[in-house]
């Protein structure tokens, strides 16, 4: 929540994020206020550059975090050396060499780092967990409360997903409320992982699942996360995959406009995409001034400019979701919108077809 004045603002929403220049343009256009609400998670997979450029560029008070696990131990993967703010991303498998390294760029930036706990890949038990968090701790030179713990559900796309992940997630918060960790987070992928099945030329609608899973977690006092509009394991997009998308975020869902040919071609062809967002019912009241996104795609409603490429695609919705999450978490919890399905499903009663979950299978 935005804090007392005087004191720096504690963050309310850890976004998992890959390193691309979408979603890092969506970062970089968040607004200054409420920038320290936001404490994003970077995935790397190249040490590029032009990246790190960006990544430098940020928002005065976005500090993001920088998940390095998936490339090679070198120097070039050592954060301290790359003389940009940034909070190192630990994993539990890490080696010691990298330990160090993290424990090194922890303390020379902002003191703190994020331990990545990883539900479906780090299942060895709580005193075999307590002791890779001791390892982190002695071999980074930090302490519990320098650290945010993580817990990373992966992808949460049906109903199925949500039955195994919620359990599993419960036993990694217990286990959590051993330690005195500065905040434990959950996070979780709700995205499809590919949306090739989907119809075109029509807004199609997906649950977020992640979203459902917080809210039955609330109770536990956890933090949000999510993988913004993308997918926890994204699959290659095959032939044909490569129409003008926007993933545009509501309560409870995702409202996904996939364009084919409606509309004729070219710029055209966006701009009648962006007609029909504009003219839904869950285009924001404040229009063009929800978000940065929100702006550049009524822009292209009014054919005011071109129709961009995939990277824009992705910068403007994320910007779009970025601000719907804040928004959603920083108002009043009388104000916060349950999933409206979630009570039938406890009860038992049949539900509306998971498209979020058919889109997953026939992927």
């Amino acid at each position: 929540m935005p804090a007392h004045r005087g004191r720096v603002a504690e963050p309310v929403y850890r976004p998992i994020l890959a390193s691309r220049r979408g979603e890092l343009e969506a970062l970089s256009h968040l607004d200054g206020a409420v920038a320290p609400l936001l404490a994003p998670v970077l995935e790397l997979s190249t040490v590029d550059p032009i990246v790190l450029d960006l990544i430098g560029r940020l928002p005065a008070g976005l500090v993001p975090a920088v998940d390095v696990s998936a490339l090679p131990e070198a120097p070039e993967t050592e954060l301290v050396r790359w003389g940009v703010p940034v909070v190192p991303v630990i994993g539990l498998a890490d080696s010691d060499r990298r330990l160090v390294a993290h424990g090194v760029a922890a303390q020379a930036y902002a003191r703190r780092a994020v331990v990545r706990l990883r539900a479906g890949q780090d299942r060895a038990g709580p005193d075999a967990t307590t002791a890779a968090a001791e390892r982190i701790w002695r071999y980074g030179r930090l302490v519990p409360e320098q650290c945010d713990l993580l817990i990373d559900a992966g992808d949460v796309c049906c109903p199925a997903d949500l039955r195994v992940a919620e359990p599993r997630v419960r036993r990694l918060v217990n286990w959590a409320r051993r330690h005195a960790w500065r905040t434990v987070t959950v996070a979780a992928g709700g995205m499809p992982p590919t949306l090739s099945r989907l119809p075109t030329d029509e807004p199609v609608r997906l649950d977020r699942w992640d979203w459902l899973l917080w809210l039955r977690l609330a109770e536990l006092g956890v933090g949000y996360g999510d993988y913004g509009v993308a997918a926890a394991s994204p699959a290659g997009e095959g032939p044909g995959d490569r129409f003008p998308t926007v993933r545009y975020t509501a309560d409870g869902a995702w409202w996904v406009y996939r364009w084919s040919r409606r509309g004729g071609r070219g710029d055209e062809r966006f701009a009648d995409l962006c007609r029909t967002l504009v003219a839904a019912p869950h285009w924001p009241p404040a229009g063009a001034g929800f978000s940065w996104g929100d702006h550049e795609l009524l822009r292209r409603a009014r054919r005011v400019a071109g129709a961009g490429s995939p990277t824009n695609w992705t910068a403007w919705s994320t910007s779009h979701h970025l601000a719907h999450v804040l928004a959603t978490l920083t108002r009043p919890a009388r104000d916060q919108r349950p999933d409206p399905w979630r009570g039938e499903e406890e009860r038992g009663r049949p539900t509306r077809p998971h498209r979020g979950g058919e889109a997953r299978r026939a992927g």
